[in-house]
């Protein structure tokens, strides 16, 4: 009931933070009419290659070539300090070549994806690159282009697929596992990080920003019970930069308000050996899902690393002294214990969705108000003081539906519409503990986190023409986001998007760096909002 359409509009909804290779040429293979590749005919005297000639070999070539273009639509503070607008410049220019290829030999099924990203630097990262200069975190060798942050070359799944028996399926190598129901805050979809350094907010699919990982997963298919049971193992041969959420830390324009133009990789190291979360260490996770009663349910733990890092302050070290100059970033181990259940109801005409995730020690820094304390001497602050572990309790409720708009707008169908509660609890929560929502900011966190959206989708021409619009709110600290959007099919390789992120922050953003001022979820938003314009040619 949920299709790829409905998973890439529930992408665009909320902010708070993902495919590429392929080979061709051995066989000679080339285009049908429909733009898929595959082996040409071999001839009766190819003696060489006879061995590709069996009936049950295939090869598929498919992929995109995408440019985004994006314009800033407030001036940001960052930058007025040192007499630069950022009002009407161009924030990113963006380029993106992906190849997807499938092969299948016998029984076993293939699988390559590459990609490739491209960034020409603005006016606008022109100015956040000077003001990295300015406040002196541009030296050192970090950094020497801002474009570090977004250029990106690398090979995103590489995997085997293998049938054994009737039931079972494994599949080793580079490869996303996708677990829970959620699409933006993941409650149980947490086996991998992503990457959201280059955008925080706007349209796309999970697949293009999740960091893929090396993986032995199965799945065993057990009718008798209208379930699956799959499993995954990571053995540890990832790179550390495959470990956690990456976000835009390097200064650029998706770093949080007031930090844009701060480099902060000249203060802190990412450590990836740390005793809590040792990159080269095993994880994996079982997750069971099934048929019961009328509804879909899903049971599942895992244990991996924590998504978003944590600071290992040199003022208050955590298992080991930091390498860095201030702190280094960190991603401790914890478990997940998770359910999901779903399904229609006839009296709302809609289907139902519910996500809870349970985790074990989830790490929070230490240490609110401003970085040294000038009333207690010794205090320090913006979550420099240390890290504890709480348990967490995520819950997720949600109700799609069709709605009936043709008589109201005369669109051509039923538009798909999505409302979505979205709750992090601190259990046994503590304000003495005195713990922040993020380091690099003094602001406690709250014992619930609550955010609440919504989004409905227009269809016109036969799905051709889709406008929508998206709306979101922090229920605990006020803010929130608007995404009006238009999509449009030109043909069946054109496709093209245009969508504006708007921010509010409910005056819960920070003005000055490492003040300790207060600042939630859409306060690290605040003067970001946005002009979005994507093309792509798909073949």
């Amino acid at each position: 009931m949920r299709s790829k359409g409905v998973s890439k509009i529930r992408a665009s909804v909320l902010a708070v933070a993902a495919a590429l290779g392929g080979f061709a040429g051995s066989p000679a293979w080339g285009a049908d009419a429909a733009g898929n590749y595959e082996v040409a005919a071999l001839q009766p005297g190819d003696a060489a290659v006879k061995s590709w000639a069996a009936d049950d070999f295939s090869f598929n070539l498919s992929g995109y070539a995408r440019g985004w273009v994006s314009v800033n639509l407030e001036d940001q503070p960052e930058l007025k300090a040192i007499g630069e607008k950022s009002k009407g410049k161009l924030s990113m220019v963006r380029g993106s070549l992906l190849l997807d290829a499938d092969a299948k030999t016998g029984a076993v099924k293939w699988k390559a994806i590459g990609r490739v990203d491209r960034e020409y630097k603005t006016d606008y990262l022109k100015d956040l690159e000077r003001l990295r200069e300015t406040n002196g975190t541009d030296q050192g060798g970090h950094a020497n282009s801002i474009l570090d942050n977004y250029n990106r070359g690398e090979i995103r799944e590489f995997w085997a697929e293998i049938p054994l028996g009737e039931r079972v399926t494994v599949k080793a190598g580079k490869q996303q596992l996708v677990w829970g129901e959620s699409d933006f805050f993941h409650a149980m979809d947490l086996v991998h990080g992503y990457d959201l350094s280059w955008r925080l907010f706007f349209e796309g699919e999970n697949e293009e920003w999740r960091k893929p990982l090396t993986l032995i997963s199965t799945k065993i298919r057990v009718p008798e019970a209208d379930g699956m049971l799959a499993a995954y193992i990571r053995p540890g041969v990832d790179r550390c930069q495959d470990i956690g959420n990456t976000y835009d830390i390097q200064g650029g324009r998706w770093f949080f308000q007031p930090y844009r133009g701060f480099d902060l990789t000249a203060v802190t190291d990412k450590d990836c050996d740390h005793p809590s979360g040792d990159y080269r260490d095993v994880t994996g996770g079982v997750r069971w899902s099934g048929e019961a009663f009328g509804l879909n349910y899903s049971l599942a733990w895992l244990t991996t690393f924590s998504a978003d890092p944590v600071a290992n302050s040199a003022f208050r070290p955590y298992k080991k002294a930091p390498e860095g100059a201030v702190f280094d970033r960190i991603h401790p181990q914890i478990d997940v214990y998770g359910m999901t259940v779903s399904g229609y109801s006839s009296t709302l005409d809609a289907v139902l969705s519910a996500e809870m995730a349970y985790t074990k020690d989830q790490p929070y820094n230490i240490g609110t108000g401003a970085f040294l304390d000038p009333v207690v001497p010794g205090n320090v602050g913006i979550g420099l003081g240390g890290v504890k572990l709480k348990d967490t309790l995520t819950t997720m409720l949600r109700i799609d539906k069709d709605l009936d708009l043709q008589g109201i707008f005369g669109t051509s169908r039923p538009s798909f519409s999505s409302i979505q509660l979205f709750d992090t609890q601190v259990l046994n929560f503590k304000e003495s503990d005195d713990l922040v929502r993020l380091f690099a900011y003094g602001t406690p966190l709250t014992e619930h986190n609550t955010i609440l959206t919504a989004f409905t989708t227009l269809n016109y021409r036969n799905d051709t023409i889709n406008p929508g619009f998206a709306i979101g709110f922090d229920l605990s600290h006020g803010g929130g986001f608007a995404i009006p959007s238009l999509s449009l099919t030109l043909n069946d390789e054109w496709l093209a998007r245009i969508e504006a992120d708007i921010f509010w922050s409910g005056n819960r953003s920070n003005k000055v760096a490492f003040s300790g001022q207060r600042s939630q979820l859409f306060g690290y938003f605040d003067n970001a909002s946005q002009l979005v314009f994507r093309l792509t040619r798909q073949f």
